[in-house]
This record gives structure tokens, sequence and C-alpha cells, in this order.
């Protein structure tokens, strides 16, 4: 009879206090400090919730006995646990969050100004030198491939890839991917400072971009799809999806199918991803070394790819006679559009002529491309 009565304070280990306070501080940072909380409130909250014990949020079914959602491959029993299964497992989520990406960007950035898609490239750069150190460390080239990709700064495409790879470690790599996302600020600065000089950080850029025609902006979601999947086959899905939400965008006789993917859409999805990635973070998950080191390498990736965009760019001006600010190449990472905002900050801090949002755009739309083919590089190669 006491069993009906059980209390979840009975229950409450260190373990789970620390990761309330974990989420109470992602809470703080949403809604306080204003730092992504379309990602940090409900991942937030999703902390609490499954740190509170005896809720069975992730609860799933495995031959008839009911253990913790992480067994991959059990039977949905607790509400959290269903929306993983049928929407992360099952990769709904992450392909349809590519469509709604697609539905909010606008190409002209990049079609302005083709060579900052180097730069994008060149960003991701970050993704294999964690994969490498990963490996040194001793992971499975699986757990090494869904550790790198967190250096993309790509949740959604962190999540694909890991739940095809390594479905245990979908906790660390997702709340890394998504709190670096929410930390750029935080986190590039820093490193950009390091690698640039005061003047290079001021050099000037016309903030006006070249016409961009509807017709180019047209085909380009068209022509990327094809030519990036005949590249990398395993990126279909991804690309595929972000590629189909721009040409609902741009077409121009899609507009209604546009802005729900854009909106209404796209805050269904964030809300469910959120706060299913948030529901990872339970103490037995996350406490672990393993876990821990998942996300410090997640870091190195993130911080390495921010390095590795700026040193590109540096080197383009080497051979470039109009020169480029260093800085955008920060934006390579896939972080749409808070890259862009910290280069453009940091921009106007070293010389107040200075707007060099547009032109980081270019250079973190490319990111997210790149990411995304970086993932299909890694199926490709072990999935």
């Amino acid at each position: 009879m006491l069993e009906l009565f059980e209390l979840g304070f009975l229950h409450l280990t260190w373990g789970s206090i620390l990761m309330l306070l974990i989420g109470g501080v992602l809470l703080y940072l949403g809604i306080a400090k204003k730092m992504e909380p379309l990602l940090l409130v409900p991942i937030g909250f999703g902390v609490i919730l499954v740190n509170l014990p005896l809720g069975g949020l992730m609860e799933c079914i495995v031959n008839g006995n009911v253990v913790e959602a992480y067994a991959i491959g059990g039977e949905p029993a607790g509400l959290i646990s269903r929306i993983f299964r049928y929407g992360l497992a099952w990769e709904i989520i992450p392909c349809f969050i590519f469509l709604g990406l697609g539905a909010m960007t606008d190409f002209g950035p990049l079609l302005a100004n083709p060579k900052t898609l180097i730069l994008g490239a060149g960003a991701q750069f970050g993704v294999y030198f964690a994969f490498f150190i990963a490996l040194l460390l001793g992971f499975s080239i699986n757990e090494a491939c869904s550790i790198g990709i967190i250096g993309g700064a790509d949740g959604p495409t962190t999540i694909y890839l890991t739940n095809r790879l390594a479905p245990y470690f979908i906790g660390s790599t997702a709340v890394a991917a998504y709190t670096y996302m929410a930390l750029v600020p935080i986190i590039q600065p820093p490193v950009i400072k390091l690698l640039t000089t005061k003047a290079e950080r001021a050099i000037y850029m016309k903030p006006q971009l070249r016409a961009v025609s509807k017709r180019e902006k047209l085909i380009f979601p068209i022509m990327a799809a094809v030519i990036i999947i005949l590249l990398v086959p395993k990126s279909a899905p991804l690309i595929g999806m972000f590629m189909f939400g721009n040409l609902l965008k741009e077409s121009g006789v899609t507009d209604r199918l546009a802005d729900t993917a854009a909106n209404a859409f796209m805050n269904i999805l964030t809300i469910l991803l959120g706060i299913s990635v948030g529901c990872f973070m339970s103490a037995e998950v996350f406490l672990k070394v393993e876990s821990l080191l998942v996300f410090a390498l997640g870091c190195v990736a993130f911080a390495s790819s921010t390095a590795f965009g700026v040193c590109l760019a540096k080197l383009m001006n080497v051979f470039s006679k109009e020169k480029i600010n260093p800085m955008i190449g920060a934006a390579g990472v896939s972080a749409v559009p808070m890259a862009a905002r910290v280069v453009q900050k940091m921009g106007q801090e070293a010389n107040p002529r200075n707007f060099l949002l547009m032109h980081a755009m270019g250079p973190n739309i490319a990111g997210v491309i790149g990411t995304a083919t970086a993932a299909g590089i890694f199926l490709g190669m072990v999935g």
C-alpha cells in the first residue's frame, strides 16, 4: 500500500540533484540571459523533468520489462520515450527540421559571394579533427563520427548521425551540439581574438552585396540537391529536405507551404526535439566519464571548426586582391544565425563602419550544407 504513495523525494540522489541544478542553469541562460531561448528553455525543462524520480517519462519496455529508453530497441511506454521512438529513432524530426530550415534560408548572400562557400567547407575541418582525436582516445569509429559532427554546431545533423551510428550516445552528443550552439557568443570570441589581430578584425568590407536574381535563387536548391546527393548519396535525407524547403520559399507559388514549414511546423518540431534532448540528460546517463568526455570533445570540435574557418579566411587573403575580414570564416559553422551575429558584433567593435552580417551569412549557410554533407560522408564510410 505504501508503494502507491511512494514519494519521489525518497529517491533523489546527488546525481539527480546536480542534474536538476544544471537544468536550472540552462533555464536561467535561456530566460534571464536570452541565450537561444528556443533551444535552452525546452532542453533545460526536459533535464529537470527526467531527473525527478519515478516520473517514468523515458521508460520503455524491453522483453516485457520496463527499462530506461536509452536501451535502444524497446517499445515505448513513457511520454518522452514515445516522442523519441517515433520522432528521433525513426529520424523524422531531424529531417523535417531541415525542411523548416530550408524554408527559412535565403541563399542570396552565398550566391552573391560564392567564395564564401569555401569558408563553410573549411570550417568542417574541425569535424574531422575531433573525429581523429576521438579515435586516438579509444572511441570506436562509429562513436568518433558521432563526436566529430558536433563540430558543425548543427543539432539535427548530430542527432541524425548519432542515431544511425551510436544511438546510446544520442543524449551526450545532442545536448553538446545544442549547448554549444547556444553558447556561440561565449565560445567563439576568444578563439577569434586568439587567431586575429585587431587590424585584421577591423578590415572593412563593403556592406552592399551584388543583387541576386530570382532565377538564381530558384535554380540553386535544385542544382545543389542534385550535385551534392550524387557526390554524397547518404546526405540525401538532410540535403534533400533542406533544398526542398528552400524551393518552397523561392518558387513563389507555394507561399502557404513555405510559411507553414518555416513557422508553425518548425515551432512544433523545436518543442518536441528540445524537450526530448533534455530528457536524455538523466544523471544515470549523463554523469559518466565517457559521456563527459564526449561533451568535452564536442567543445574541442566546435572550437577547432571556428579556428579552421578563421585560418582559411586568412589564407584566402594571401591570394586575394580584395581582402575579406577573416572573422567571417568563423561563421562557417552551422549555428545559423548565431555565428553570423557574433562576427557582426565583433566587427562593429573593431571598426564601427563595418557591417559584416550579410557577408557572414554566406559561410554560415554554407556551413549547414557542409555539415550535412560531412554526415553523409561519415555514413558512406561506416553507416
